[in-house]
């Protein structure tokens, strides 16, 4: 049986079955679902239903979650326009659900004893890589063999070449894993610092009623820590999707 009590900071990344279902007529064939499927599928759930919700096509006067989602979508249209350039509007689809697929998946993860898919290696690592591979396909299909003039920049002496299409090529290559690391350490410290704060909060406040009164004042700065979490976890989101049209862009234009 599962176990939803945290004892460590990082119990709570551990992915773990809900249920399981064993087959023993099939050999080893075991179906689970765990708690990385579960919320994987709450987040797509409550993607899904921020927008039914918020849909305005069958109302005369849009409802305030119509605006609010409408804004962030002139927002990310735009920053897309800024980044991949003319072409921005094939990709600002994919841009926009990719941001709230992030965004919702943080702060889904901000909810006590809930489990965070973006502090999965294999959620986090599993899109950038497929992301990266996905440009790479779309810059071979623009460019063809031309594609791999990016990797010796213009004005290059003909010595160097060899050097910077190794030091490019090394680049290149990390972006698919430097995306998602991005992602998943900064999600992974600030959930890991805020759970250590509040076991020792807990224990501050169970110690007696002095030592409670005067945690009062390091419990604020944990509501503010809780407020800076939140705060990153837009960030973060937004950083992917800034970094993913830029590699777009570089696809697009070879730049």
């Amino acid at each position: 049986m599962t176990n939803f009590f945290i004892n460590s900071p990082l119990e709570q990344f551990t992915v773990l079955p809900f249920f399981s279902i064993s087959a023993p007529i099939f050999g080893d064939f075991n179906l689970a679902l765990t708690n990385l499927g579960f919320y994987a599928i709450v987040v797509v759930f409550l993607v899904l239903s921020l927008h039914i919700i918020a849909n305005n096509s069958f109302k005369l006067i849009p409802g305030k979650w119509s605006v609010r989602l409408e804004a962030a979508y002139a927002s990310l249209q735009g920053m897309a326009r800024e980044q991949i350039g003319s072409k921005h509007e094939i990709y600002t689809p994919f841009i926009y659900s990719l941001f709230f697929f992030i965004l919702i998946s943080n702060l889904t993860g901000n909810v006590p004893y809930s489990f965070t898919i973006t502090t999965s290696v294999i959620v986090s690592i599993g899109l950038s890589v497929t992301i990266w591979i996905a440009v790479t396909i779309i810059g071979l299909q623009r460019h063809g063999i031309h594609f791999f003039a990016f990797f010796v920049p213009t004005g290059t002496p003909l010595m160097l070449v060899p050097r910077l299409v190794l030091i490019e090529l090394v680049s290149y290559f990390a972006r698919a894993v430097s995306l998602g690391v991005r992602l998943f350490a900064n999600m992974v410290a600030g959930h890991t610092l805020l759970k250590i704060l509040s076991t020792f909060l807990y224990k501050l406040f169970t110690s007696g009623i002095i030592v409670a009164a005067l945690t009062l004042i390091p419990f604020a700065i944990f509501v503010a820590l809780i407020g800076l979490e939140l705060a990153v976890s837009l960030i973060q989101a937004y950083v992917f999707t800034v970094l993913v049209c830029s590699y777009i862009r570089d696809a697009e234009d070879l730049h």
